[in-house]
């Protein structure tokens, strides 16, 4: 039933779940500059008021950033993904390593049920990008082939608020992982918690699943201790 004009929602709500969606299912990607307001004015055909108000609420709730003189980013995908990664700025690296403890073993454990041969093919595919930009030198693609695959373990859950959740992660994530790509002898291309991940997932191994993560996030607490 179509809404009638006094229970229409406000049209700067409509523009803003508009481009939450765009964001959202990805046409807009991640750490990516959205089209110029030019471009969403003609698109959406609104206002430049409303289509202002609309890009503030998003960047109210740390979906979008707005950068003077360079325009508007993706900074998360969601709200829950954006209050998240705000909240992250107030806890230490041992905290968040703890929590990622946990999404990452209910991750595993559950993508070790539920995973299909398509996400095992994507975990490997993403596993020989990781391998084969850590030999070329690329580490901000090596960084962001790590992260892709544990998100992918995280999607391939079947859970998708645990998706979300554990996908917020990503820019704390990335960086420690640059950070740690700096250490002297720092192998970029561990089996364990990855390779060994993929097996136990393959071979719906939940208990092997968990037991991989466990020992690799152990090591990363040793490391961030030292």
């Amino acid at each position: 039933m179509a809404l009638s004009p006094s229970s229409r929602p406000p049209l700067a709500d409509e523009v803003t779940a508009k481009l939450r969606s765009m964001v959202h299912s990805g046409e807009w990607p991640l750490h990516r500059r959205i089209p110029s307001e030019t471009e969403l004015i003609a698109r959406l055909g609104v206002s430049r008021g409303t289509l202002r108000e609309a890009v503030k609420a998003l960047a109210h709730s740390g979906m979008l950033e707005v950068r003077r003189g360079d325009g508007t980013y993706v900074r998360a995908t969601s709200e829950i993904s954006g209050a998240a990664r705000r909240l992250y700025q107030d806890h230490t690296e041992e905290h968040i390593l703890e929590v990622r403890l946990g999404l990452d073993t209910q991750a595993a454990r559950l993508a070790a049920r539920n995973a299909t041969d398509d996400d095992v093919t994507a975990l490997r595919a993403l596993l020989a990008a990781r391998d084969e930009a850590w030999v070329a030198g690329d580490y901000e693609a090596w960084a962001r082939a790590d992260w892709g695959f544990h998100e992918r373990v995280a999607q391939a859950s079947g859970n998708p608020l645990l998706h979300e959740l554990y996908a917020s992660f990503g820019g704390a994530f990335h960086q420690d992982l640059l950070k740690q790509q700096g250490r002297p002898g720092f192998d970029g291309r561990p089996h364990e918690g990855h390779g060994l991940l993929v097996d136990a997932i393959e071979l719906r191994d939940a208990e092997a699943a968990v037991a991989t993560v466990n020992r690799n996030l152990n090591s990363c607490a040793e490391w961030l201790a030292g």
